[in-house]
């Protein structure tokens, strides 16, 4: 039997990645959306860890601890080779097997695959469910704590005169988090509340940042025995979803600017807006990006995986396409990201031009409104 006729192969992949990081003893990640981030498992650096838990795809920024999938999670957090990792997951290797046998184990890998996505359906559809609620308790965003927080990040009255129709508010507002296998509400607070659309333009998600009751108004501080909880998180489903911060109804612009967080987004559209451009917040950098395709000899190949159909793509009708490049992360993944987006979007429309704007080393566009940092640039690709 080779290692592709290995049963166990299938069976690996198949162990979702949140199981793999509790069997491996990986403790001190946060959740955010897919994403689990803190300490590396293996150079012990501190928020430098990330694991997508749909794909299984790690990476540590420290010690270039990275891979695509659960086996070779194991292999590197444990030192062991692939046979051995792949032993020390699904047991020893049969020594023989007949048809019978490895159709049984093919059989029970699929029928865990089934199970897997019928749960990850259910749990999708609740937690859109769950920011439809949040979406329909919220207040509009105007006279509230949420005009002080953005005036705090240079996004005065003056400058945004209309509060968006995308953001609104709760005064007492349910931190929901599961820590040590039990979910509750371990924060409660004033917090801003985005409205993430689907492609179809139904709330799909809701963004939530927790803000600090007190001046200068904040993000909130918020802790839980030594653990300090990031004080935004995303409730729902946003994949291929934005925050139409402006232009929500299509076809009465042209342009799209579309920039990771609110605050970059709003500080985009005081510093570029004008007649006929739209500004969207994409939430995070792997939703504005989709899947891209993984090329031998490259990390970050900037390619756009065009199976992933549920990823990100402008509305038809657009001239041009803008995505903000925040310039406090790193550069080559983060432009690979962006590219693959952007590519991803001119393959659907050919005739789409498509840039991207870069705030500069070490700052983001709030920066520059702010007068933190230098002019922006802008490249094209």
């Amino acid at each position: 039997m080779t290692v592709r006729e290995d049963p166990r192969l299938a069976e690996a992949k198949l162990i979702p990645a949140q199981e793999m990081v509790d069997r491996l003893g990986i403790v001190g990640l946060r959740r955010a959306g897919q994403e689990l981030s803190g300490p590396c498992p293996h150079c012990g650096g501190r928020d430098r860890f990330n694991i997508n838990t749909r794909t299984g795809a790690f990476l540590c920024r420290q010690c270039d601890m990275r891979g695509g999938d659960s086996i070779a999670l194991v292999q590197q957090v444990l030192g062991l080779g692939f046979l051995d990792a792949l032993s020390w997951i699904c047991g020893e290797r049969p020594a023989q097997m007949d048809a019978k046998q490895m159709e049984e184990r093919r059989r029970r890998a699929a029928k865990a695959e089934e199970k897997r996505q019928r749960e990850a359906a259910r749990y999708r559809e609740q937690a859109i469910r769950d920011a439809r609620r949040i979406w329909a308790a919220a207040q509009p965003a105007e006279g509230t704590l949420v005009r002080d927080y953005l005036a705090a990040r240079g996004i005065t009255r003056e400058l945004m005169p209309v509060m968006p129709r995308a953001l609104r508010f709760i005064p007492s507002h349910g931190y929901l988090k599961k820590m040590d296998g039990e979910t509750a509400v371990r924060h409660r607070g004033p917090a801003m509340i985005a409205g993430v659309l689907s492609p179809r333009g139904e709330i799909a998600a809701v963004h939530q940042t927790w803000i600090d009751p007190n001046p200068p108004h904040g993000k909130a501080k918020i802790v839980v025995g030594e653990e300090t909880l990031p004080a935004k998180m995303v409730r729902g489903s946003k994949k291929g979803g934005a925050i139409r911060l402006s232009g929500d109804q299509i076809g009465e612009f042209h342009t799209l600017v579309v920039a990771e967080g609110i605050e970059t987004t709003l500080s985009a559209q005081v510093i570029m807006g004008g007649d006929g451009v739209a500004f969207w917040a994409g939430v995070d950098l792997g939703n504005m990006a989709g899947r891209m395709e993984r090329v031998q000899g490259t990390r970050h190949s900037g390619r756009p995986d065009m199976s992933d159909s549920e990823a990100f793509v402008p509305p038809p009708g657009l001239k041009r396409l803008i995505f903000v490049q925040d310039g406090d992360s790193d550069p080559k993944a983060t432009r690979a990201k962006l590219l693959s987006g952007l590519r991803r979007a001119m393959a659907h429309f050919p005739e789409l031009r498509a840039q991207i704007v870069h705030a500069g080393a070490g700052q983001d566009l709030n920066d520059v409104l702010m007068g933190k940092g230098a002019e922006y640039e802008l490249s094209q690709d």
